[in-house]
């Protein structure tokens, strides 16, 4: 993992040596998040990509609130998924007019603080129209909405599909003319339409594809919407790689599509923004999950390092996130970084009393003993906050931006 250097056989985060680190944080396991690889990324997506298109953060990848009020100061909006982090977006200084709201559950309570912040809403099914519309006139506001699409298309070779056939999120394309009506009845302030078909992807080509389709979909519907549209978000998609194989994301391709998109939403939906709502590109690879190592086992024949973390604290790296066949996220002992690989492979696991928590199975790393550090990478997104934390009541996890 290039991005973080070595120093005298340690990996070093944030200008930090790891063992140092640790003692700075106070404890195993925790995560560490880089800013600096923070600043960078956005940066260069801002370098690769059209000026037009603004850049959310989609704050349900990393919601730590120091995290947060980093990316608050780098991207153009937040898009948040609960009122807790509405909460966190807020009070991070986030400003509310650039503040978007997604999800299929939105309690009648949520959507009447999103109303009170002044936030957009994406509206995703046909119940949250009344609601908006009591909770407007209660608080003598405007409630600002967007359609979120289901639309009839998917975001090819995506690891998550969030878009295409029956799904739970967003209204069906089919659907939107008939609850495009329902919101101008309602008299809701309609600003424009959300596009999420799907998410880790590291084909460029998918990508471009998807959104090209989202824009001739959000064309379509426009003839039907109470306003014209101010803002058109083609959602996110890009991947980062994890395992043996991936090839890096080829941002060319997506800029040269999204160069076309924007010159043709200038000429048919003037005055529209373009948003890219990206979560785990942004903020994924910035981060590094670190536990040590309790105990040395030998079970026939074969090593294992006992560990204080697992995937109580980082599912995806157990490989319970999804993962049809299990594959190794990279790891590397982060104290041991300029040692070769011990003869035998060996297999990193948790202390809870299942077989599966299993960080990495018959890997090739040094000859590591108790005290070591284990180093599991591409750990800035879906970290603490998706893994089961209470599982087996172990202590919680720390985490630190540095």
């Amino acid at each position: 993992m290039s991005q973080f250097p070595v120093e005298n056989g340690e990996l070093v985060v944030g200008g930090i040596p790891l063992c140092r680190l640790a003692a700075r944080v106070g404890q195993t396991p925790f995560y560490a998040y880089d800013r600096g690889l923070l600043t960078r990324r956005v940066a260069e997506l801002r370098a690769a990509l059209p000026a037009s298109v603004k850049l959310h953060y989609a704050m349900k990848a990393n919601p730590m609130p120091a995290l947060v009020g980093h990316m608050v100061q780098l991207v153009d909006g937040i898009d948040v998924a609960s009122e807790r982090e509405l909460a966190v977006a807020l009070d991070a200084g986030a400003d509310p007019r650039e503040i978007s709201f997604a999800g299929p559950g939105k309690r009648d309570a949520e959507l009447l603080r999103a109303v009170a912040a002044g936030i957009l809403v994406n509206v995703e099914s046909f119940r949250e129209v009344p609601v908006l519309a009591r909770a407007s006139q209660a608080l003598g506001l405007p409630a600002r909405v967007a359609v979120r699409v289901n639309p009839d298309f998917e975001l090819k070779s995506s690891a998550v599909k969030m878009g295409g056939g029956p799904k739970p999120f967003g209204v069906d394309a089919e659907e939107v003319p008939a609850l495009l009506a329902g919101i101008g009845r309602a008299g809701l302030a309609f600003e424009g339409f959300h596009l999420f078909a799907g998410s880790q992807n590291l084909k460029a080509e998918a990508i471009a594809d998807a959104q090209q389709k989202s824009l001739a979909l959000a064309l379509r519907l426009a003839g039907s919407a109470p306003a014209p549209v101010k803002v058109l978000n083609l959602g996110g998609g890009f991947g980062i790689p994890y395992f043996p194989g991936d090839t890096r994301l080829d941002l060319a391709p997506i800029a040269a599509s999204l160069a076309e998109i924007a010159q043709t939403a200038a000429q048919r939906l003037p005055g529209a923004e373009l948003v890219l709502e990206l979560g785990r590109y942004l903020v994924g690879e910035a981060g590094v999950y670190v536990c040590r190592v309790t105990d040395r086992k030998v079970s026939r024949g074969q090593v294992y390092l006992v560990t204080d973390g697992g995937l109580h604290h980082h599912l995806s790296a157990s490989g319970n996130f999804g993962q049809v066949i299990r594959k190794n996220h990279p790891v590397a002992i982060g104290n041991r970084m300029d040692e070769a690989a011990a003869a035998a492979p060996v297999s990193v696991v948790g202390p809870l009393c299942t077989p599966l928590d299993l960080i990495a199975d018959r890997m090739p790393l040094p000859d590591a003993q108790p005290g070591d550090l284990v180093v599991v990478f591409q750990s800035g997104a879906y970290g603490a906050t998706a893994s089961p934390g209470g599982f087996l009541s172990h202590p919680a996890v720390a985490e630190a931006l540095v």
